[in-house]
């Protein structure tokens, strides 16, 4: 877990005005952030009443508007008063669970509202819980906005869940954007610079309806703005000072720059064949079926797109002049050259679809292969990348496109085997030329007629 600053909410923290003579965001002016762009509105809270105090004039703003709402909460919150004499955790989950349903009801009567139940306090040891919830709530994030906690907040739980929300992000194409909630707390003004660092600062006017509505989803988190009773433990962890920071006519987002989802890579640092390519019956049988569907028995340049650990990489160099296998993932390339050694395979690091493999020999030093075998990595890919790689291949005139993959949910990933094959389908100027489909694999190929397999 990452180690981080620490704060106390007890302590007085910075009152308010001082913020206010500071204009909040001295660090320079914020972009206005203009709902219009949006149609859908995805929140990523840590807590319970994260989601009202870092956005609920966002959230009221965006559900008058007619945008869609999806508030996910990773926690029940029943870790906010561990000395409490007279509330266990046991007590205080359904407590705040009732209290958040009122919040988020007040601000978006319509909104949908998902609790995942993680523990309080460990949802770094969860991040691909959180991660998965977020993807299922965003599916293809076309005009999508996603909130999460801010990820510089000093709370391991906010910066967690703002990890899995960038992650999220990356794999759907949502907008992620992340607030800061305790910084206004145990920063000061001259803290301001540290929101814009990293990226884009931005700022939502609220209108006086949605804060009016945001005012009154707070006051229904009660056991955090009242005390729990009049014993030492109880007392409110939300005091009168914290929640002037959220009385503001302002909401402040944060755009983070953060880089790609390492998590395959990470995968193939684990295990070194991940997906048991080697001795998995499923495996062999679906490279078998791969390589029976290639239209000759030999052609020249095949580029193998998503690698892995190179199995299907070595046996489709008995059918070409060369192999070109790419894959992003350090880990995975390194073991596919510690197996493989066959000079036809040329293993390539590359970040398809922003990057593709060079070939001095060509004209404008990019491959033109011969032939593009796509298997099980299309839905690794967020659903714009996915087009944006249906049009790299489509450019690339290759004039066979072999695509295999799983038919089964992919949690944590918003496409599947239909999506990626409609996707290649929809872009590519080939016609479809054969299509194997069973319970747990769908293989089609698209190709040019005279490049269509004779049966010999």
């Amino acid at each position: 877990m990452m180690t981080m600053a620490s704060f106390d909410h007890r302590d007085r923290g910075t009152d308010e005005s001082a913020w206010q003579a500071a204009n909040v965001v001295a660090c320079g002016p914020p972009d206005p952030l203009e709902l219009m762009e949006f149609s859908r509105l995805v929140v990523l809270a840590a807590h319970p009443d994260d989601e009202t105090l870092m956005c609920g004039g966002l959230i009221a703003m965006a559900a008058t508007q007619g945008m869609s709402v999806n508030v996910v909460v990773a926690t029940d919150g029943e870790a906010s008063h561990p000395g409490s004499p007279t509330h266990s955790p046991e007590d205080l989950a359904p407590l705040r669970r009732c209290e958040c349903t009122s919040a988020v009801t007040r601000l978006a009567p319509q909104a949908h509202l998902r609790f995942l139940g993680l523990p309080d306090g460990k949802t770094a040891q969860n991040t691909d819980s959180m991660t998965a919830a977020v993807v299922e709530a965003v599916g293809d994030g076309s005009g999508c906005l996603l909130i999460s906690t801010w990820r510089g907040d000093r709370h391991p739980d906010h910066h967690a869940a703002a990890l899995a929300a960038s992650t999220a992000a990356w794999r759907t194409d949502a907008v992620h954007l992340e607030a800061p909630l305790w910084f206004w707390h145990w920063a000061s003004p001259s803290d301001l610079p540290m929101l814009s660092q990293d990226g884009g600062l931005f700022s939502l006017r609220l209108d006086e309806p949605a804060r009016a509505s945001k005012q009154a989803a707070i006051t229904t988190h009660e056991s955090q703005v009242r005390p729990l009773g009049p014993e030492p433990g109880n007392e409110a962890l939300l005091n009168h000072g914290v929640l002037l920071h959220f009385s503001r006519v302002t909401e402040t987002f944060i755009r983070t720059i953060s880089g790609a989802d390492s998590s395959l890579d990470d995968l193939h640092r684990q295990s070194r064949d991940p997906w048991s390519t080697r001795n998995s019956w499923y495996e062999a049988r679906k490279r078998a079926l791969t390589v029976a569907a290639l239209p000759h028995r030999h052609t020249g340049t095949i580029l193998e797109i998503g690698c892995s650990v190179g199995t299907l990489a070595a046996e489709l160099a008995d059918h070409c002049d060369r192999v070109i296998a790419a894959d992003d993932s350090p880990a995975a390339l390194a073991e596919a050259r510690r197996t493989i050694q066959d000079p036809r395979v040329d293993f390539r690091q590359c970040r398809v679809p922003e990057q593709w493999p060079s070939d001095p020999g060509s004209t404008d030093g990019e491959l033109h292969p011969d032939l593009v075998v796509l298997s099980e990595t299309g839905y690794f890919l967020s659903p714009g990348r996915m087009r944006v790689l249906a049009r790299r291949i489509r450019d690339s005139g290759a004039p066979v496109v072999l695509a295999c993959h799983w038919r089964h949910p992919v949690v944590g990933w918003p496409l599947d085997a239909t999506a990626v094959h409609t996707v290649l389908a929809e872009t590519l100027d080939l016609p479809e030329s054969l299509r194997i489909t069973d319970r747990n694999v769908e293989i089609v190929m698209w190709s040019h007629p005279s490049y269509r397999g004779d049966g010999r």
